[in-house]
C-alpha cells in the first residue's frame, strides 16, 4: 500500500515538474518570475522541513500520510476549476506551489519514517529500490511526457490529473496500520523548535548517522554544481539541441533503474560501507569523464552511471538511518539530515553558475573534486561499526 501511494504520488510530480513551468509561462513573460515559483518552492521546504519532522514523530504517521496526500490534492483540484473557468493567476499559482512544497516535505518525511514499521529490517533496502525503482519511472520516464501532453489538450487538464492522483495516493494510505500508542506516562511536550533540536543533537552526537548527512550535504553540493548547468553542457560541450538535451537526461535515468535493483545485491555481497564508497567514487569518475568529453553517446553513459551511482548511495543511505535512528526521532533526524541536504543544493547551484561564467567544464570537474572528498570522507568515517550496527 505504501509503494501504491507512493507510486501515485511520484506520478503527480512528474507531471507538476513540467506542467507548473508551462502553466507559469502562460501567464507572465517575465522569467523572474517563473523562476521565482522554483526559488520559493525551495525556500518553502526549506522553512517548514524541521517542524514537519517534529510533527512526524509526535503524530501517527499513517494520519500524516494521509492527510498531505489528500490536502495537496485538494489544492489542486480547487486550482484546477479557478483555471477552467478563467479566475486563475500567478499569485494563486503561488500559493498553490507553496502549498504543494509544505505537503510534499510532510509527505515525503512520513513515508520514510513509517516504512521501518512495515517492513522487516533485513528487507529495508530491497523495499527502499522498489521506491526509488517507481519514482524514477513516474518523475523521468512517464510524468513529463505525460504532463506536457495534458498541458497541450488544456491548461487545467494536468493539475485535474495532479490532484486526482494524490487523492487517490491519500486513499491507500488509509490501508496502512496506525501506529500503537506507548505504554507509560507521556513526556511533557515541549515547543515545536525544542524538539527539533533533539533531532539536530542526536544527529550530530552519532557517527555513522552523522556522517551520512555531512556526505549527503557535499553530495548534494556536487550534484547540483553540475546539473544546474547541465543543459549548457549540453549545448556548448555535446553540441544537443533541446530534442537532444531531453534524450540524454531521459537515458541517464536508466542507470538509476538499474541502480534500484542492484542496490540491495551489492550491499549483501560487500556490506554498506564498501556499496556507500564504491558509489561515491563511481560518481566522482563519471563526472570527470563528463567534464572532458565532446562526446553525446559517452556524456549518456558517464551520466546513467553517474545516476546509478546517486541512486545506490541513497538506497544505502536512506536504509541506514532507517535501521539506526530511533523510531521516535525517525522524522527529527531525517529533517535535520534534509536540511543539510537542501542547503547543499543551493550551494551546489550558485557554485555552479559561478564557476559557469568562466567554463561549464570547470562547474563539472568541480563536482567531480567534491565527490571524490565525498569518497574520502565515507572511507574514514565508516570505518567501524558501520555492518554491525545495521545487522
Amino acid at each position: 500500500m505504501l509503494w501504491s501511494a507512493n507510486s501515485l504520488s511520484n506520478l503527480s510530480d512528474g507531471l507538476a515538474f513540467v506542467s507548473m513551468p508551462l502553466l507559469a509561462a502562460s501567464m507572465t513573460d517575465d522569467p523572474r518570475m517563473i523562476a521565482g515559483l522554483a526559488v520559493m518552492y525551495s525556500i518553502v521546504r526549506l522553512t517548514v522541513v524541521l517542524p514537519i519532522g517534529v510533527w512526524v514523530d509526535r503524530v501517527d504517521r499513517r494520519s500524516l500520510l494521509v492527510a498531505a496526500n489528500l490536502l495537496r490534492g485538494a489544492a489542486l483540484l480547487a486550482f484546477a476549476f479557478t483555471i477552467q473557468f478563467g479566475f486563475a493567476s500567478l499569485l494563486m499559482l503561488y500559493v498553490v506551489m507553496a502549498l504543494v512544497g509544505v505537503f510534499e516535505s510532510l509527505a515525503d518525511n512520513a513515508a520514510v519514517a513509517i516504512l521501518p514499521s512495515l517492513v522487516r529490517r533485513e528487507r529495508l533496502d530491497k523495499a527502499n529500490g522498489r521506491i526509488a525503482a517507481v519514482q524514477l519511472i513516474a518523475d523521468e520516464f512517464v510524468g513529463p511526457p505525460l504532463g506536457g501532453f495534458l498541458f497541450a489538450l488544456a491548461a487545467a487538464a494536468p493539475m485535474l490529473a495532479m490532484g486526482s492522483l494524490w487523492g487517490l495516493a491519500g486513499l491507500f494510505a488509509l490501508a496502512l496500520p496506525r501506529r500503537t500508542a506507548d505504554a507509560g506516562p507521556r513526556p511533557p511536550r515541549r515547543s515545536v523548535y525544542a524538539e527539533a533540536r533533539d533531532g539536530v543533537r542526536w544527529l550530530v552526537r552519532h557517527r555513522i548517522v552523522g556522517s551520512l548527512a555531512l556526505i549527503g550535504a557535499l553530495a548534494s553540493v556536487g550534484y547540483m554544481l553540475p546539473f544546474s548547468i547541465l543543459v549548457l553542457v549540453a549545448e556548448q560541450n555535446l553540441g544537443l539541441d533541446g530534442g537532444g538535451y531531453g534524450v540524454l537526461l531521459a537515458f541517464s535515468a536508466l542507470g538509476g533503474l538499474l541502480g534500484s535493483f542492484i542496490a540491495p545485491r551489492l550491499r549483501d555481497a560487500v556490506g554498506y560501507r564498501w556499496t556507500i564508497v564504491a558509489s561515491l567514487a563511481l560518481g566522482a569518475m563519471t563526472l570527470a569523464g563528463l567534464a572532458f568529453t565532446s562526446d553525446a553517446v559517452v556524456a549518456g553513459i558517464l551520466l546513467a552511471l553517474y545516476i546509478l551511482h546517486a541512486v545506490v548511495w541513497n538506497i544505502c543511505a536512506a536504509s541506514l538511518r532507517q535501521r539506526l535512528v530511533p523510531d521516535n526521532l525517525l522524522g527529527r533526524v531525517g529533517a535535520a539530515g534534509r536540511v543539510c541536504g537542501l542547503l547543499g543544493l543551493a550551494v551546489g547551484a550558485a557554485l555552479g553558475g559561478l564557476l559557469a561564467t568562466v567554463n561549464v567544464s570547470l562547474a563539472v570537474a568541480a563536482g567531480a573534486a567534491v565527490f571524490a572528498a565525498c569518497t574520502l570522507v565515507a572511507v574514514f568515517a565508516l570505518r567501524r561499526g558501520i555492518e554491525f550496527s545495521a545487522d
